[in-house]
């Protein structure tokens, strides 16, 4: 991908030291935001068990759809281009919408210049439509940014240091995201890193099944949340952190260690996510939905189960996955959980292959419109 020029490196020293919104694109949109009359900051507040919205118990479904920000004509993009208006007008009220607002996407691939106006657009559409959102800052396989795996020291010191697309270290983005939109009223809360684990590549490079996990990682993730949550905190003191974990056996977050890094008091809301057939075929004991439940509970913090993904198209009919995944957020509510999100929705499913997209005219929308309350 193309590195910002010096002049997007100066503007981006103003946007980041200053606290302006945005950095000047030439004759595009006006990058502004909107005039704040209103305190929005606790929409959405957490029990020990669950969460309410405006003040009512809110069970929240929807979708992941990863891609809402991206927009050809400026930024590099992640996956196809979403029509707004079409995805968040077609969602059921009190649905929610978990999609990344990762820095790559206020780069402009052609100068280099910060142009926040493709996730501006997302909570402009979100905000037309009343629907809620929640925002990932960053995710931690590096897809759909630098393609670069956070490493554990990634989590130690790098995310001070280490500066991405933009310019910017993840410290310097969140900042700048937060500042900027955390007047908005569609925000349910704050996600920091998409599935986090402290793990180091090995010699045959940064694939799962040979990454390392050094002693500590529970130490590591655990300062993490502690500190860069301090940092969220202090821009949006009210609103919820997500802790974005996938729950299973990663390094940092296996058996108890998910535990000892879920006591960081930034965080407000556990996860897991789910790829697995039913309620107890989630992989190790002991790193598995139940326990998790189970730890939380402890915790005394609500767990969603913010990824629920089933293969469809050439190996599944769309209507049969969709009554698995009705029958699936019903075993887990009657459980314990605070919500479910299915993974994911894309504008343009692959119906010939055997793949996790939900397309707009896929049956899943129905679950979504019976189960959210």
């Amino acid at each position: 991908m193309r590195r910002p020029r010096s002049a997007a490196l100066m503007c981006l020293l103003v946007v980041v030291t200053l606290g302006l919104t945005a950095c000047s694109t030439g004759d595009r949109r006006p990058l502004t935001g909107p005039t704040v009359t209103e305190d929005f900051s606790t929409r959405v507040t957490v029990t020990d068990t669950g969460l309410r919205l405006d003040n009512q118990p809110w069970w929240p479904t929807g979708f992941n759809a990863y891609q809402l920000g991206t927009d050809w004509s400026i930024n590099e993009g992640c996956g196809a281009e979403v029509d707004l208006d079409a995805y968040f007008a077609k969602l059921p009220a009190h649905a929610l919408t978990r999609f990344n607002l990762f820095s790559m996407f206020v780069v402009d691939k052609n100068s280099g210049l910060i142009d926040f106006g493709p996730l501006d657009a997302v909570f402009d559409a979100a905000t037309r439509h009343r629907q809620m959102v929640l925002p990932v800052l960053a995710g931690g396989t590096g897809q759909c940014e630098d393609d670069q795996f956070k490493q554990r020291s990634w989590y130690d010191a790098g995310w001070r240091t280490q500066k991405s697309l933009g310019g910017m270290t993840f410290a310097d983005w969140v900042r700048a995201a937060v500042t900027r939109w955390k007047d908005r009223p569609t925000i349910a809360g704050w996600e920091l890193v998409g599935e986090p684990e402290a793990s180091v590549c090995g010699a045959q490079g940064c694939d799962w099944q040979v990454r390392e996990c050094p002693p500590g990682g529970d130490e590591i993730l655990r300062s993490f949340f502690d500190d860069a949550g301090g940092l969220l905190r202090s821009l949006d003191p009210n609103r919820p952190i997500f802790a974005g974990f996938v729950g299973g056996d990663q390094c940092g977050l296996e058996g108890s260690d998910y535990l000892q890094v879920a006591g960081s008091e930034r965080l407000d809301v556990l996860d897991f996510h789910d790829y697995g057939g039913n309620l107890t075929d989630y992989g190790p004991s002991g790193s598995d939905l139940p326990t998790r439940i189970r730890q939380a509970s402890e915790a005394g913090k609500p767990i969603m189960v913010n990824e629920i993904g089933v293969n469809a198209g050439s190996c599944l009919d769309p209507a049969e996955r969709a009554r698995g995944l009705r029958t699936k957020i019903g075993q887990q509510r009657d459980a314990g959980t605070a919500g479910a999100l299915l993974w994911a929705f894309v504008p343009d499913p692959r119906t010939r292959e055997c793949t996790y997209d939900i397309g707009p005219s896929d049956p899943a929308w129905q679950v979504i419109a019976d189960t959210v309350s």
